[in-house]
């Protein structure tokens, strides 16, 4: 699964991890994260995220 980066402040998500403290799983690809989840670090939306090239 791809990792994505958050264009602002640079948190990635990674879907191997996911987002616990709001309540995402584990394995949970970006694509199927609800769409008013944000950015922990900085609150903005899923639109401000670019694929991270490994």
């Amino acid at each position: 699964m791809k990792k994505y980066t958050c264009t602002v402040c640079q948190w990635v998500y990674d879907p191997e991890i996911g987002d616990p403290e709001q309540g995402i799983e584990p394995g949970t690809p970006f694509e199927s994260l609800p769409e008013d989840w944000v950015c922990p670090l900085c609150g903005v939306g899923k639109d401000e995220f670019e694929v991270t090239e490994e």
